[in-house]
């Protein structure tokens, strides 16, 4: 059973950073999509980053690209999403997920979810 536990996150003013870590325990993280969404009050989860399948190569929403970093670490088995500039319009619960579907960026798609995690950007 695939598991991830979420850290991070928090409270920040805009403009500021943080960070989001995912540890993934019974599957290896080159196996799966590995994600980050984010879900607004009211609103569908949406995808804001993610790696690929066997894919090295990060992809963002364009929300959140040029200022959200995703790398990920093969031999730790974690996924880290550093957050930078961030703005009130970021503000949302934060959820990472891993996927074996062919949709690396439809949340529906996605077996396995972290507990998700509250980041808020406000003065």
């Amino acid at each position: 059973q695939v598991q991830l536990v979420q850290s991070g996150g928090g409270s920040v003013q805009p403009g500021g950073s943080l960070r989001l870590d995912c540890a993934v325990s019974g599957g290896r993280i080159n196996n799966y999509h590995v994600g980050w969404f984010r879900q607004f009050p009211g609103k569908e989860r949406e995808f804001a980053a993610g790696f690929r399948r066997s894919n090295s190569n990060p992809f963002y929403a364009d929300s959140v690209k040029g200022r959200f970093t995703l790398s990920r670490d093969v031999a730790k088995n974690t996924v880290t999403l550093q957050m930078n500039s961030l703005n009130s319009e970021d503000t949302a619960v934060y959820f990472c997920g891993a996927s074996r579907s062919l949709y690396y960026s439809d949340p529906t798609s996605y077996a396995y979810w972290g507990k998700g995690t509250l980041v808020t950007v406000s003065t």
